[in-house]
């Protein structure tokens, strides 16, 4: 007779596929990864700024001792001492008659007495870790034309290292050969033409500075030129 015929069905798939399992798991742990490199890139950052912040708090902590010291021999020295510009203004010592770059006797022996205070704040750690140089500004009444007054004031700036490096007056301590290669490979010479801080009195326009300037936290200092050290000195 008639056989019994049985249709079957599909076979039913239970749970979801081991393909969609696996991608899940993928997707989870590259997201655990993600938070990972986050997390260590977030310490990272925030361990440079930390080390940048205290190299910054050193500098200045460092920068104020030696101004510290600085300050207390300008003041036994009658020199003008501006913390906020790192300057020493020596007009009160050193004065030039007008269209003149010429530094009295005088004042070039003070000249070479003082400059062993700068060296020796140099000398320092504190000196030796962030003071760059020192810049001899000089600078002129408004008397005469700006390029006149140009050269004027950078030959007074001249002047100023010239008399470091002349012969000593009668029973005057001479500046070592050591201290002199000092002012050699840390003196700069500039000019500033008119002196427009000060428009009410030339006679105290005519003057020279010493600006102070200091490495950065992160410049990198370049190789010290040792052809300077065999180098003969002149003369003006």
């Amino acid at each position: 007779m008639f056989s019994r015929v049985v249709f079957k069905r599909g076979t039913k798939v239970e749970g979801e596929s081991p393909f969609w399992i696996s991608f899940a798991d993928l997707m989870s742990a590259l997201m655990v990864l993600f938070l990972v490199v986050m997390a260590v890139t977030l310490i990272q950052v925030t361990k440079k700024l930390t080390i940048e912040e205290k190299s910054t708090l050193q500098r200045k902590q460092d920068i104020d001792v030696i101004l510290k010291l600085l300050k207390k021999d300008a003041l036994q020295d009658s020199v003008k001492m501006d913390g906020d510009s790192l300057k020493i203004n020596l007009g009160t010592i050193v004065k030039f008659e007008s269209g003149s770059a010429f530094i009295k006797p005088d004042a070039a022996k003070y000249l070479r007495n003082y400059i062993p205070t700068l060296l020796s704040a140099k000398d320092t750690p504190e000196g030796q870790r962030w003071m760059r140089r020192i810049v001899v500004e000089g600078y002129t009444d408004t008397d005469g034309t700006y390029l006149y007054n140009l050269r004027l004031s950078q030959d007074r700036s001249r002047s100023v290292v010239c008399e470091l490096f002349a012969a000593p007056s009668a029973g005057e301590t001479p500046l070592t050969e050591s201290q002199l290669r000092q002012v050699q490979d840390l003196f700069l010479v500039g000019g500033y033409s008119f002196n427009t801080s000060v428009v009410t009195n030339n006679a105290d326009a005519r003057i020279v500075e010493l600006k102070i300037e200091f490495w950065g936290v992160n410049e990198v200092k370049p190789v010290k030129n040792e052809l300077l050290a065999i180098k003969e000195f002149g003369k003006c």
